[in-house]
Parts: C-alpha cells; structure tokens; sequence
C-alpha cells in the first residue's frame, strides 16, 4: 500500500487510538488532577501521532526523524504517567495491561521506522561507485 498521507501510516493510527483511550481512562481520574496528571498525560499522548504527523509532512529525512524521537519521548512520559498513575490507585495495573501493551508496541514500530528512514537516509548518503 502506497502512503499518501501520515493518515496511511499504522504507526500514526495507534498513537490515535493510544490517544484516545487515554483520555477516556483520564476521565476518570479525580477531579484535582485536571490540571495535574490528567493535562501532562493528555498532552504527552496527543504528542505521539501529532510529531509522527508532523515529521512527515516535513521536507526531509533528517527532520522526520527528529520528530520520530520527539515522539518516542512523548511516549515514553505517557507510559511513566500511566505507571504514576497505579501507584496513586487511580487505575489498575490489569485495567492498564493493554494500554501499555499497546504503548510497547508504539514504540517497537516508531523505532522500526525510525531504522528504516535512517537506513534511507544512510544509503543516499553513500555515493555512487
């Protein structure tokens, strides 16, 4: 399948889900952490999918891979909120099993495409015999 849009790129599409899923399981959280642990949770996940957005609509390899790092960051954080998160009693560890299933994979597949736009970006470094 040809990608024509950040919109084509399964990476992206899970950090969307990952996106919302978070802001569901933030809705429950107490009302204190608003503008607390819910806000950074909320703007680390949004984070992923809109660097991963972004880097590709970027002119070069170089950029988007910079943004690809800037989003594996952003995960990391949501997974670090997410671990906080247990140990307040805001969630539970089975209720978030999924949740960081998924983020694991995020990040195997962000670090997948960052090897392969570094490996593009290698070969059109190296010059023609």
């Amino acid at each position: 399948m040809k990608i024509e849009s950040f919109k084509d790129l399964k990476v992206w599409q899970l950090g969307m889900e990952l996106s919302e899923r978070v802001y569901n399981m933030t809705k429950t959280f107490p009302d204190e952490e608003k503008f607390g642990l819910t806000s950074q949770m909320r703007r680390a996940v949004v984070s992923v999918p809109a660097n991963i957005a972004e880097g590709h609509a970027r002119n070069s390899t170089k950029e988007y891979m910079r943004f690809l790092s800037i989003a594996v960051g952003s995960l990391a954080e949501v997974e670090t909120f997410v671990e906080l998160s247990i140990r307040l009693s805001y969630v539970t560890a089975e209720r978030t099993s999924q949740l960081l299933e998924s983020i694991a994979e995020q990040r195997r597949m962000l670090r997948g495409l960052q090897r392969s736009l570094s490996d593009k970006n290698n070969e059109s470094l190296t010059p023609d015999p």
